[in-house]
């Protein structure tokens, strides 16, 4: 089954900035060959066929209803329905990708379900493209040579301001680089973000940002990882199961404080909500493939400190805690 590997935690840093930078309608084919309901599943394998494709959307209009893979046609031949139109036989429980989610939701998607294509659609729920694995990769590698590019660019800019620089500049300069690396320099500060309901745009924006100041902070990469993981879970949570909210980092030289407050509905059962699996994701969150009930269990078994309080109807308030000034770990 196809799979891309890569993942938001193990893999190198400019490779995840990519994945977050990157929206599904980067990288999505617009050119798509549909199929109505009322087509015949020997007609669509002969389209298949015809154009090197291994499923094919079926749609109303511009509305998705459904998809025909191969595992459909091979069913069709076995059960002698291949000359039947295909709406009995299609599978119209969907899973599917949005325009705006980044790349990195795209490549769980792939890990997750095994599958070989994804439907995309727009803020209007209309089929506008579909997304493969090789379209991921493919547009990965383009991505990455034109950052090597601009690495090498400045890199060499770099280092002709070095030639050019005399010693006392040098010296100077190297004192500033090693004052930003120490967590001293960094004084006490507080960092918002802003979360709105699925929207997907600027989903992991704020993961995103503390990582790169954690890295400026000289902070023991596997406790970076850690804060990561719980900020993106934090995240990504207000995005698909609340009415949005705030993102709140509280960052002082000995501890970093996450605070994420949304604007409801709450959670009926805390306790539930914290075992493994548990889920109330909505057919919306599940559709666009939330809802495993991984979420805040992840947060609390990567935080120093986890509280929780929340209430049916009320506000949701997660406050973690990370100690920075703890000894480097073991990964």
């Amino acid at each position: 089954m196809p799979t891309i590997p890569l993942n938001t935690e193990s893999s190198p840093e400019a490779v995840i900035e990519l994945l977050f930078k990157l929206k599904v309608k980067d990288v999505m084919s617009t050119n798509i060959f549909t199929a109505k309901p009322q087509t015949t599943m020997r007609d669509i394998q002969n389209s298949m066929k015809k154009h090197y494709i291994t499923g094919l959307p079926i749609t109303e209009g511009d509305t998705l209803v459904g998809i025909v893979s191969m595992d459909d046609i091979i069913n069709a031949f076995d059960k002698n329905t291949i000359d039947e139109a295909c709406e009995s036989h299609m599978t119209r429980n969907l899973i599917v990708l949005q325009e705006s989610m980044p790349l990195s939701l795209a490549v769980s998607y792939f890990n997750k379900y095994k599958f070989g294509r994804f439907p995309v659609l727009n803020k209007k729920n209309k089929l506008t493209g579909i997304v493969t694995t090789t379209d991921v990769i493919a547009a990965l590698l383009v991505a990455m040579n034109k950052e090597v590019e601009r690495l090498e660019i400045e890199a060499q800019q770099a280092q002709d301001a070095l030639q050019i620089e005399d010693e006392k500049q040098r010296k100077e300069r190297s004192k500033i680089l090693e004052k930003a690396k120490n967590l001293e320099a960094f004084p006490n500060r507080l960092i918002e973000f802003k979360t709105e309901p699925f929207n997907f745009e600027t989903a992991g924006q704020a993961s995103t940002e503390i990582k790169k100041m954690l890295r400026g902070m000289a902070v023991d990469k596997a406790l970076a990882r850690r804060i990561g993981i719980a900020s993106y879970e934090l995240e990504i949570n207000q995005v698909v199961h609340s009415k949005g909210g705030m993102m709140r980092y509280y960052i002082s030289p000995e501890s970093i404080v996450i605070e994420a407050i949304d604007t409801g509905p709450g959670i009926p059962d805390v306790d539930a909500a914290l075992t493994e699996g548990f889920s109330t994701a909505s057919e919306q969150v599940r559709a666009f493939g939330f809802g495993a009930g991984m979420g805040l269990p992840n947060t609390k078994r990567v935080s120093d400190l986890f509280h929780i309080n929340s209430k049916p109807g009320k506000n949701t308030t997660v406050r973690v805690q990370f100690n920075l000034s703890q000894e480097p770990e073991t990964e």
